[in-house]
């Protein structure tokens, strides 16, 4: 009996620090930068404190495993002249899905041994932006401009081996000049069978699905919109209910009008937290991991910032430019830019 008291205890006492998390109220950053031939990266898949893949352009996929002393790259040509132009990566631990923007739409299933193109499309306005894999890994979904009246988005059901685009009949209704931003891969996100995805442009909205992409819902968001490089870039969610968009005005990144919003029920309202306050334009906002949903960090080519209380207020803590962050823990990530690789640690 003294034991299960214990044990009970034990549990009530550890869950209540966690309900308790002080977050931090700075933080100090070093990277380490590593310079990488490609023009322009925007997509990496951070598997732990040693290891980081990315794909770039020039049709250029690499990685390593020793953080950053040496790097293994993969070129793959289409049609043995085309350099895809990578802005999209993704695993589902069996394999590395690489997707590249413009005409053709090329998506590359990677393993150890080979390179196989398990989707192409090939439309004069075709233009892929994100890529991601669900929790399960045999679930994914990719989303590009529309070529109709809808956002295009291709999913899979088989773990990546095909892929199949969804018809605009079952797919909310696209105005004319919303599209969306391949800036950093994260204009989704993905929760078990959830997904949401932030368009931008014409319209600035959330596209919802609870059912792996079979069928959705389209929400408004208070995002800066109304033409070409304005909107969301990047979305985050610290659990099913709580998330952050971050975006604003590409054409004008020191501006920082209404570029970020938060949502407390699933992604249906919004609420502007950043409007005439820092930290400006950013392509990518994460939630920094066991931190409670306090802690955040955006990056983009106006710098780095840090939010400690949920994203309401913001503090620039490094003029760095980077396109992408991912973390591997509360003080390590890994960040993408371009022609270089980097790796973060909280001091």
């Amino acid at each position: 009996m003294k034991s299960i008291f214990l044990f009970i205890f034990t549990f009530l006492l550890l869950t209540a620090c966690q309900q308790h998390y002080i977050p931090r109220n700075s933080i100090t950053i070093q990277i380490d930068e590593f310079k990488i031939d490609s023009t322009s990266i925007r997509a990496i898949v951070a598997i732990d404190s040693n290891t980081v893949h990315y794909a770039g352009s020039n049709g250029d996929v690499g990685f390593t495993t020793d953080a950053g002393k040496t790097w293994t790259v993969k070129k793959i040509l289409f049609q043995d002249s085309i350099k895809p132009h990578f802005r999209s990566l993704a695993t589902n631990a069996n394999s590395f899905f690489a997707l590249s923007i413009a005409n053709p739409a090329l998506l590359y299933k990677i393993t150890e041994n080979e390179s196989k193109l398990v989707y192409q499309e090939n439309h004069e306005s075709v233009f892929y932006d994100a890529l991601h894999f669900f929790d399960d890994g045999i679930h994914g979904i990719a989303v590009g401009d529309p070529t109709e009246n809808c956002a295009s988005i291709i999913i899979t059901r088989d773990g990546g081996q095909t892929w199949q685009k969804i018809s605009c009949n079952k797919l909310p209704f696209f105005d004319k000049e919303e599209a969306f931003f391949a800036a950093s891969n994260t204009n989704i996100k993905t929760l078990g069978k959830k997904v949401w995805i932030g368009s931008g442009g014409k319209k600035a909205r959330i596209l919802f699905s609870d059912n792996y992409g079979d069928a959705w819902q389209i929400f408004d968001t208070p995002i800066i919109q109304g033409n070409g490089p304005q909107g969301i870039y990047s979305i985050d969610f610290f659990d099913e209910k709580t998330g952050i968009a971050i975006g604003g005005n590409y054409a004008k990144p020191t501006e920082n009008n209404a570029n970020i919003a938060i949502t407390a029920d699933g992604g249906k309202t919004w609420k502007l937290v950043a409007n005439g306050k820092n930290a400006g334009y950013k392509s990518c906002v994460q939630y920094i991991p066991d931190t409670q949903g306090k802690e955040l960090l955006a990056v983009g080519i106006t710098g780095i910032s840090f939010s400690n209380d949920g994203g309401y207020s913001w503090k620039k803590i490094s003029d760095e430019q980077y396109y992408s962050i991912q973390f591997i823990d509360k003080n390590t990530a890994w960040l993408s830019g371009a022609q270089k690789i980097g790796k973060l640690s909280i001091r």
